[in-house]
C-alpha cells in the first residue's frame, strides 16, 4: 500500500521526466535548444552531438533522482518527497538545457552561420478562413460539468456540516471547512473557469500567427494547418481529462469518505498528459514533424531572431504586436512579453491561481 502512494505521489515527477527527455525531438528543427539555425545546420553533427548529451544527462541523472525518490518516500512516507524530486529533476534538466544552448550559440556566432544568407519571414496567404470551432470535441468536457453541477445540486442539502476539502497522500483527511456553497462547490467553479480557459484556446489556437520556413513556405503551411486543426481538439480532450479528474474530487467532498485513493481520481489527468506527449512526439511543435509532399528549396532562410528569446524560452519584442508566439522549446506557444496585453493577461491568469484557492477555502 505505502509503495503505491508513494508511486502516485511520483507520477508528475516522471511525466516531467517524459517531458523534458523528448522535447529537442518536439521542438522545430530549425530552433535547436531556442537557438535559430539555417535549415543547411539542422544536421549538422555538433546539434546532434549536444542532443545525445542533453537526453543521456537527463535520462540517466532524471531516472535515478526518481527512483531515489521511490526509495525515500517508502522509507521517510515524507509528503514532500515528489516536490523535492521534481526541484531536482529541474536542476538536472536546466543546466542540460542552458549547456547545449550555449554550445549551440557559440558554434554558430564563432562560424558566423547567417553570413551571406537570405533572411526573410513567410505569411500563410492562402487561407481565407479559419476552421470552425470543433464544437462536437467541446461535448466531453461541457458533460462533465453539467452532469457534476447536477450531482452537486441534487447532493447539496443532505451534506454533512462539515466537510472535508483534502486529504494527504496516504488518502486520510488534514482539511475541512463548514458547509457552503463555496466550500461544497469550490472544484466546480475552478471545473468551469478551466472549461472556458481550454474552449478559448482552442478558438483562438488556429488563428495565431505560424512560425513558417521561407525555403519552403506551402510545405511548413501545410504542415502548420494541419498541426492547427488538431491541437484544439486535443486541448478539448485534455480539458475534459481534466475536468473528470476534478468531478472525481468534488465526489469525494461530497461523500466524505474516511479515505480516499488518490489514483483512480488522477488517473484521467494523468491519461490526458500522456496523450498530450503522444501528440508532440508524433506532430512536433507546429506540425514540424508531419510528413509533407516535396518541395525544392528557396534561396531563404527565417530571421535571425534569437536577440528577443531570453534564454530560448521568454520572448520579449516591443515592436511585434503579437500576444501568442510559437515557442522554441516545447509545444504551442507562449506570451510575449513585450506585448502590454500579454502581460497583462499574464497578471490576471497568476492573480486567479493565488485568488480562486484562497476564496473557496
Amino acid at each position: 500500500m505505502i509503495g503505491v502512494i508513494v508511486l502516485q505521489d511520483l507520477l508528475a515527477p516522471m511525466l516531467l521526466l517524459a517531458s523534458a527527455w523528448v522535447m529537442p525531438s518536439v521542438a522545430k528543427p530549425t530552433v535547436p535548444f531556442g537557438v535559430r539555425v539555417p535549415a543547411a545546420r539542422v544536421a549538422d553533427p555538433l546539434i546532434a552531438e549536444q542532443r545525445r548529451i542533453y537526453r543521456w544527462w537527463v535520462g540517466v541523472a532524471g531516472t535515478a533522482l526518481v527512483a531515489a525518490g521511490l526509495i525515500v518516500g517508502v522509507v521517510v512516507q515524507k509528503v514532500l518527497v515528489p516536490v523535492l524530486v521534481v526541484v531536482a529533476l529541474l536542476g538536472v534538466v536546466t543546466p542540460a538545457y542552458v549547456r547545449a544552448r550555449a554550445v549551440i550559440r557559440s558554434a554558430k556566432r564563432r562560424e558566423d552561420w547567417f553570413r551571406g544568407l537570405r533572411q526573410t519571414v513567410s505569411a500563410d496567404t492562402s487561407r481565407v478562413t479559419r476552421p470552425p470551432f470543433p464544437w462536437l470535441w467541446a461535448a466531453p468536457a461541457v458533460l462533465v460539468l453539467a452532469a457534476t453541477v447536477v450531482v452537486g445540486v441534487v447532493r447539496y442539502p443532505d451534506l454533512p456540516a462539515t466537510l472535508t476539502l483534502h486529504y494527504t497522500a496516504s488518502g486520510t483527511p488534514d482539511h475541512t471547512a463548514a458547509k457552503s456553497v463555496g466550500s461544497a462547490f469550490g472544484l466546480v467553479f475552478v471545473q468551469a473557469g478551466l472549461t472556458v480557459l481550454f474552449s478559448a484556446l482552442a478558438y483562438v489556437a488556429p488563428r495565431l500567427r505560424p512560425d513558417l520556413d521561407p525555403a519552403r513556405p506551402k510545405a511548413s503551411a501545410s504542415q502548420h494547418r494541419r498541426f492547427t486543426e488538431a491541437m484544439p481538439r486535443l486541448l478539448l480532450l485534455f480539458g475534459a481529462c481534466v475536468n473528470l479528474t476534478i468531478a472525481l474530487a468534488a465526489g469525494q467532498i461530497w461523500s466524505a469518505p474516511a479515505s480516499v485513493s488518490v489514483v483512480p481520481i488522477i488517473l484521467p489527468t494523468v491519461v490526458g498528459v500522456a496523450g498530450l506527449l503522444v501528440f508532440a512526439v508524433r506532430y512536433g511543435q507546429g506540425g514540424s514533424r508531419l510528413e509533407t509532399d516535396e518541395e525544392p528549396p528557396r534561396d531563404a532562410v527565417e530571421r535571425d531572431d534569437d536577440r528577443f528569446w531570453k534564454g530560448g524560452l521568454l520572448y520579449v519584442n516591443r515592436a511585434d504586436h503579437a500576444v501568442f508566439v510559437p515557442k522554441r522549446f516545447g509545444l504551442g506557444w507562449t506570451l510575449n512579453f513585450g506585448n502590454p496585453v500579454a502581460i497583462g493577461g499574464f497578471v490576471v491568469l497568476i492573480a486567479a491561481v493565488v485568488v480562486v484557492p484562497l476564496a473557496v477555502r
